[in-house]
């Protein structure tokens, strides 16, 4: 299955992240959770943005655009296979430095992919 770094992860069960973080669980996926606040969804704690993860297949985004910069490179370290930017964190800037990086972009909805069998 694929190993999905989760950014933006948070505790509350109203926000989507939370719900794709146990989404994911749920169909197999080995997830890793960063955030800024402490905590655990879906059994992973929510990590600060330090370590640099190798071998992620895919960086699902939980931030908006606006709170995504101070994170391109961690991301563009990271070097995931692609990012998937869900409803409302579109951003072209992030967009064109990933591919310019060989890292595939999808916008869509995470939940939709897993729910269709399309992640």
């Amino acid at each position: 299955m694929k190993k999905t770094l989760i950014l933006g992860a948070t505790t509350n069960p109203t926000r989507y992240a939370y719900l794709a973080a146990n989404r994911l669980v749920t169909y197999g996926h080995q997830i890793i959770n960063v955030g800024i606040k402490s905590g655990e969804v879906a059994g992973q704690p929510i990590e600060k943005p330090i370590h640099i993860y190798k071998h992620i297949d895919t960086i699902t985004l939980y931030l908006g655009p606006q709170n995504q910069k101070e994170y391109y490179n961690y991301i563009l370290q990271t070097n995931p296979k692609r990012i998937i930017f869900n409803p409302g964190t579109e951003n072209a800037e992030l967009e064109s430095l990933a591919v310019q990086n060989g890292i595939e972009v999808q916008e869509a909805c995470t939940l939709v992919l897993l729910s269709t069998n399309q992640y």
